[in-house]
């Protein structure tokens, strides 16, 4: 429907419900009654999109209500359908663009639309703009939640670097949900809801060129395909208790669940009770850091192929291992930083994993074995830190913890073990921003951050950040 009236436009944000009233009065009437009714559900409004907000949307206002729009770019003047009514702001997607952003594109996938698959939120933005969008992104949470001045964000340069590949078929993990016909695809945004799909474009193109869509899967909930960099291909049915209890998403996942179409397996964890493969291996190998690793099939492991080496390289860099030093990999799955670490701090040197996830825990120990100097910690974070299973002092600490971070009391520990620096990989810049909050209440600096496009065509982004203590 279309509200009655017209509201005021503004600087940088108008809006405009449609035309004359539906009741036969002229544009304009009843207007103070229209404002404070607020929008409804599958009301449509015209409005001018504001800046990016995280989420993958963009902001804009209605008579001072607060709307999330996606489809859209800053600038740009839409009709947007409101797809979510909530106390103090609105959801809404851009079902019509009246005044296209010269950074907008058609999206290469058909499903890529409002109320089609939510896994891709920025296939309407040019590949350049999005690594835009993402840093600033990035800067507003800084600004926001680490409270860094516009002085100190603009020291550390912040910008998003693209991976090598592009930005369609790099997925090497892929979820597709099943419905109640059988049929394999993706899921709306913010839904339940099974988007039968006939190929996803962000997903490998070994995975791509599987049987998987099209084809019934009765028994199955989800189906994940996997393709690694070792060469290894291998799809598993998932029955529907175990896709129903399957665990939230790790650090570099995309979000299980109803949000995001796509999902992955959490960190170091493989999903429980899990049929056999349909197809391929049940272990997988991964080729990083100059090692080959071997990984169950349905464990995590980053989902762009060239990222675990990004990863890497960016946190040798920063923390300039030296030989002799001793290291903390934290919430360190199967051990990727570790390895990297040790080799740069010799074998005499102690480089100690902690992970709490059993199978990221075995991973560890198997791949890392012949690292004398590396020892692997079977508890969580929390639990290492608090009841001293390690102890500082210690060098160098990579932190790689989960979407929510690593928290106030994690953080306040890592200071206390006095290392000279410390390596913090993030998958959520607000979670990152708080730690950075809590970091420099103690005292600590952001003293280097890099962020990189991890995941194309989506609204996620990782960071790699260089915390030290204050001079």
């Amino acid at each position: 429907m279309t509200r009655p009236g017209v509201a005021a436009s503004r600087a940088g944000g108008g809006a405009s419900r449609a035309g004359a009233g539906g009741d036969g009065r002229p544009a304009g009437a009843g207007r103070g009654e229209a404002e404070r009714r607020g929008l409804e559900e599958a009301e449509r409004v015209e409005l001018t999109v504001d800046a990016v907000a995280p989420g993958g949307h963009c902001v804009a206002r209605v008579d001072g209500q607060v709307v999330f729009v996606r489809h859209a770019l800053p600038g740009e003047r839409v009709v947007a359908e409101v797809t979510e009514v909530h106390r103090g702001f609105v959801r809404a997607d851009a079902v019509t663009v009246l005044d296209a952003a010269p950074q907008r594109v058609a999206p290469p996938c058909p499903y890529a639309k409002p109320g089609l698959c939510g896994g891709c939120d920025l296939q309407h933005v040019a590949p350049a703009a999005q690594l835009d969008w993402k840093a600033a992104v990035v800067r507003e949470q800084l600004r926001r939640l680490a409270g860094l001045t516009d002085a100190e964000i603009d020291r550390l340069g912040v910008r998003v670097a693209a991976l090598p590949g592009g930005p369609l078929g790099w997925r090497s993990r892929v979820r597709y949900a099943v419905d109640a016909a059988g049929r394999a695809g993706l899921l709306k945004h913010r839904s339940h809801e099974v988007v039968p799909v006939d190929r996803c474009l962000i997903a490998h193109p070994a995975i791509q060129a599987l049987p998987l869509l099209g084809r019934p899967w009765p028994a199955a909930e989800a189906v994940e395909a996997v393709a690694s960099t070792g060469g290894d291909v291998t799809v598993t049915a998932l029955p529907p208790d175990t896709a129903a209890t399957a665990p939230p998403a790790g650090p570099a996942a995309l979000p299980a669940g109803p949000p995001d179409g796509l999902t992955a397996p959490p960190d170091g964890l493989t999903a429980p009770a899990v049929a056999p493969p349909a197809a391929g291996p049940q272990t997988v190998r991964e080729v990083a850091a100059g090692r080959e690793w071997t990984l169950p099939a349905s464990g995590f492991w980053q989902v762009h192929p060239a990222a675990a080496d990004t990863l890497v390289d960016a946190v040798l860099d920063l923390l300039d291992p030296q030989p002799g030093e001793s290291a903390w990999d934290l919430y360190g799955g199967a051990g990727l930083f570790a390895a990297a670490v040790a080799a740069r701090v010799g074998p005499a040197a102690r480089v100690t994993v902690v992970e709490s996830a059993g199978a990221g825990v075995a991973a560890a120990r198997d791949n890392l074995r012949d690292l004398p100097g590396v020892e692997v910690v079977a508890a969580r974070v929390e639990t290492a830190l608090a009841r001293r299973r390690i102890t500082g002092p210690v060098d160098l600490v990579v932190l790689d913890p989960p979407r929510s971070g690593a928290g106030a009391r994690v953080v306040r520990d890592v200071v206390a073990a006095g290392p000279r620096a410390v390596a913090y990989v993030a998958c959520d810049p607000a979670a990152f921003a708080r730690d950075v909050r809590t970091f420099a209440e103690a005292g600590w600096e952001l003293a280097g951050l890099r962020g990189f496009d991890l995941f194309p065509m989506t609204r996620h982004v990782e960071l790699v950040g260089l915390l030290r203590p204050g001079r």
